[in-house]
């Protein structure tokens, strides 16, 4: 899909020409570049982009009056990216030394890399009406790939409470204050994961092999990237996050997510996934096999489906309580 990325421009004075931004009590040390995208087809950005949110308190993320606020820690340096929808266009303000780059990647967090050409929704009656009630859904993509994968280590085997919040505690504790304006203090993720000491861990609620598997990565991590950005498919990147210890299918299906917007990556050894699939498409529970076997018709787009069964409401009733986080810190 092609699209369309207008000139930067300075700050301006006139606030129908810029993205509106909350007052920062910080001295003013720079003023943003802006940038405005015009999609060449329908995009539902704020979806695209909401999927990178960890939790509601997400320290790199939010929305606050219509205006969603990232901090990213980007090959260039630290930045933060401010994005409004306006009808047909997009306008986006960004600070720091990484504004640049979190403008130019800007189309591709928006989803502008993910082509649904040869997606056939037909096959089933429930993704055929998700897709006709929903048919600016794009898989938008970070391009940041340790941090995606990081992350998904986080959300590894504990509800996602525990996770979101361990991640809140690490970015506020070690990440890096974002500039301009945010509505709120955000941090962008550290710079060296590797150099977090155990006991920082443990008080964030993060378990042990978590931690562990994140440092060891960061040890790797230049290797990683490098080997990921070579990759030409999802198989070959899997290839590459599975070779780590301490990551498995589900953890390199949830990075490919996060940092490409892969249209097939398929979660598998989610606690909730594979029923909800089977629920929504036969009106049963199955399992993974059962998942993937479900999912096949539209493979090469089986993240598509996954996300419209989510949209389209079909939601298996619940048969008991939530489960309960678990706590091994010292009180």
């Amino acid at each position: 899909m092609t699209t369309g990325l207008r000139g930067r421009m300075p700050q301006t004075r006139d606030p129908a020409s810029t993205v509106p931004l909350t007052r920062d009590p910080r001295p003013a040390t720079e003023r943003p570049i802006e940038t405005e995208y015009r999609p060449r087809t329908p995009v539902d950005t704020h979806r695209a982009i909401a999927v990178q949110q960890r939790g509601a308190h997400d320290p790199a993320q939010l929305q606050h009056g219509g205006v969603i606020w990232r901090a990213s820690r980007t090959p260039a340096g630290v930045a933060t990216l401010a994005v409004r929808v306006e009808r047909t266009r997009i306008r986006a303000a960004a600070w720091g030394p990484g504004a640049e780059w979190a403008l130019d990647q800007l189309p591709h967090l928006c989803g502008a890399d993910d082509d649904p050409t040869g997606f056939d929704p037909r096959h089933h009656a429930l993704i055929a009406d998700a897709h006709r009630r929903h048919p600016d859904l794009r898989l938008g993509r970070t391009d940041l790939v340790f941090d995606a994968l990081a992350s998904a280590i986080f959300e590894q085997k504990v509800t996602g409470l525990q996770a979101f919040g361990a991640w809140r505690m690490i970015l506020t504790w070690c990440g890096e204050r974002a500039p301009g304006p945010t509505p709120r203090p955000m941090f962008a993720p550290p710079a060296e994961w590797a150099k977090i000491p155990s006991w920082t861990w443990h008080r964030a609620g993060l378990e042990p092999p978590q931690s562990r598997t994140i440092v060891a990565a960061a040890a790797r991590r230049v290797s990683i990237e490098r080997a990921v950005a070579s990759a030409c498919n999802g198989a070959e990147r899997d290839a590459v996050f599975t070779s780590l210890p301490g990551v498995g299918a589900w953890t390199s299906a949830e990075a490919r997510i996060r940092a490409f917007g892969d249209a097939d990556a398929v979660s598998v050894g989610d606690y909730h996934l594979a029923h909800q699939v089977g629920y929504a498409l036969t009106g049963h529970r199955t399992d993974d096999d059962g998942m993937l076997a479900l999912l096949e018709p539209w493979r090469g787009h089986r993240q598509r489906v996954i996300r419209l069964i989510g949209l389209s409401g079909a939601l298996e009733p619940r048969r008991g309580p939530r489960l309960a986080p678990e706590d091994h810190r010292d009180r």
